[in-house]
């Protein structure tokens, strides 16, 4: 057996699996930022049709839809920072709480509220 297939199976002492990547911070970060980068482009075409279709987003809702979208812009550009995943969960509850405002919001928070979840345990599987 090779030394990988015995640190796979969890010997004691042994190693622990390598996620087989070149540079995992990297990957988790790029993963990290293309899910706020979605998230705003989701956020800023989602304020016409929910005023089209028979929300009444007042004015300081679409400013608290645009407001959140930057904040997503700007932390994916700041994914290197230990604190910005954590500022990314808050992100996502802020979203949910704009629910008060139109309740596709809340759904569109509880949604990405689970992508984001999702991005924290890739997170914590590959770097451990």
């Amino acid at each position: 057996m090779t030394e990988n297939a015995t640190s796979a199976e969890g010997e004691p002492g042994a190693a622990a699996p390598r996620s087989g990547l070149r540079n995992p911070q990297a990957a988790v970060r790029g993963l990290g930022a293309g899910t706020l980068i979605l998230e705003a482009i989701v956020l800023l075409l989602a304020i016409q049709p929910i005023r089209i279709m028979g929300g009444h987003l007042s004015g300081w809702g679409v400013g608290a839809v645009v407001g959140l979208a930057v904040l997503a812009i700007l932390l994916a550009g700041v994914m290197k920072r230990r604190w910005a995943w954590t500022a990314g969960a808050v992100l996502q509850a802020l979203l949910v709480a704009c629910g008060l405002l139109h309740w596709s919001l809340a759904v569109l928070g509880i949604i990405f509220g689970a992508a984001w979840g999702y991005a924290a345990y890739v997170r914590r599987r590959i770097l451990g």
